[in-house]
């Protein structure tokens, strides 16, 4: 499942709280917030065909499985086609596995000889809801641009077409998908008409610098409930419902180092992951803005919502708009023990973030504990819950060789909640280093609350 967050460091407000799921061409991207969350990126990742071609050259895997709902256990393969050096086009084929094992079983068949068996196997095999279909392509336009195209069948046809530009430190990218599917933090899946994005962000590689993005995202028509709706909630999330909306942000970071390995690391033996071969502990920190001004239904829900800055403009006759604001922040420290160049146990990784998703929030329930304090009044729950932090915790270690055990979690704190502290998002992986790349990795990951599972390629994730 790819985000589609907008995303900058640290979490905010500005978080289309929705993403696209299972279509074919996307990968996979469970917790980050991500989704993996900011801080632990899971690093740079490929388009989904690109994702099974390179499984398929690389892991000699004839077919490459995923999981998630509603159709369970698929096997997928692809068929690329270079029609020159500058366009590729990809055909993707997926085959639900679990569909058609459940299709078997209610059959009401009940061969009594082997080839009465695979008489019945062979009409179930027939049924086209077990099978999808997406055909790809991406063109290499000039050396700053690319253009990918897609369309899958399965259900029902989805398009997608999204142009990458890329500038000498910026980069602009221009997506729209007709119908496109979005699943909420509740896990509930909406189909949207059509959607479009435009993105124009600054790119920096340097630990210290600022970043910036300026968006703009437009729906048209009424979203509607893919599947059963899994958690009650009170309709589709604001970012999906008709209208357009800008939105801009400004982010700073640090990164500060703590302490380094000097030991020296073994001679002519090269490390599994070039980007995780050095023991360290460092901490780092982002702090900055973001604006939003909608129109249309976004707008109205976030009147219906009272959110806390900003201004709203309803005309019963006319267009509604809005404006919000806020501002926010992060802390991670991450330690590192071990090169990951020896056999066994040589790569032990921690990383911790706190986020402040909402600074507005955190400075009023902080304002109103410390009044309540001087005025030796009981503090209330609501401005206890503000200024708790989200966590997002990650640990790492090597088991032999390139294989190594990783687990990341998001960690939530509900102070109404008998269960107070909550994992969420958590997901345990199998990561298998590819030497040979200097920094990619084969994963096999696993979400247990989405139950989602993904076997892909990631390349140079620090």
């Amino acid at each position: 499942m790819r985000k589609l967050r907008w995303v900058m460091d640290g979490g905010g407000f500005w978080d289309l709280d929705v993403s696209t799921p299972k279509t074919l061409e996307g990968s996979a991207c469970p917790v980050s917030g991500n989704p993996l969350p900011l801080g632990l990126s899971r690093g740079p990742r490929l388009s989904r065909p690109k994702q099974v071609d390179f499984m398929q050259r690389f892991m000699f895997a004839p077919f490459v499985p995923s999981f998630a709902k509603p159709n369970g256990l698929s096997l997928q393969r692809v068929l690329s086609l270079p029609l020159n050096d500058d366009w590729v086009v990809y055909l993707l084929g997926q085959f639900h596995l679990q569909k058609f094992i459940s299709f078997v079983k209610r059959s009401e068949e009940k061969p009594s000889q082997v080839s009465s068996w695979f008489k019945t196997i062979g009409r179930q095999l027939q049924q086209k809801s077990l099978y999808a279909l997406g055909l790809f392509s991406e063109f290499q336009l000039t050396s700053d641009d690319i253009l990918h195209l897609a369309l899958d069948y399965d259900d029902n046809p989805r398009g997608k077409a999204i142009l990458r530009h890329k500038f000498p430190s910026h980069e602009l990218t221009v997506e729209a998908v007709s119908p496109g599917l979005f699943v909420d933090k509740s896990g509930n899946y909406w189909d949207v008409p059509f959607s479009m994005a435009i993105d124009f962000a600054s790119l920096s590689t340097s630990d210290s610098s600022m970043s910036y993005h300026l968006s703009a995202h437009y729906n048209s028509g009424s979203p509607e409930p893919f599947d059963r709706i899994q958690n009650q909630i009170g309709g589709p999330p604001r970012n999906i419902l008709p209208g357009l909306a800008l939105k801009s942000s400004i982010s700073f970071r640090n990164k500060v180092d703590i302490w380094k390995s000097e030991a020296p690391k073994l001679k002519l033996v090269q490390p599994y992951d070039l980007f995780i071969s050095n023991p360290n502990v460092s901490a780092s920190w982002n702090i900055g803005a973001a604006a939003t001004t909608g129109f249309g239904e976004s707008a109205e829900r976030a009147l219906a919502n009272e959110d806390p800055i900003g201004f709203f403009i309803d005309n019963p006759d006319g267009l509604n708009a809005s404006f919000l604001a806020d501002t926010f922040a992060s802390a991670s420290l991450t330690a590192q023990l071990g090169n990951f160049q020896k056999r066994y146990l040589d790569l032990t990784r921690f990383q911790a973030q706190l986020n402040i998703p909402s600074g507005t929030k955190f400075f009023y329930g902080a304002r109103n504990l410390a009044r309540e304090y001087f005025q030796s009044r009981k503090p209330s729950l609501d401005d206890f819950q503000a200024v708790c932090p989200n966590a997002t915790l990650s640990f790492q270690q090597q088991i032999f060789g390139p294989l190594s055990f990783r687990v990341d979690s998001g960690v939530t704190i509900d102070l109404k909640d008998p269960n107070i502290v909550k994992a969420k998002d958590s997901v345990i992986a199998i990561e298998y280093a590819l030497q040979v790349l200097l920094s990619a990795k084969a994963v096999a990951w696993y979400c247990p609350q989405r139950q989602e599972f993904m076997a892909e390629l990631r390349f140079y994730e620090k």
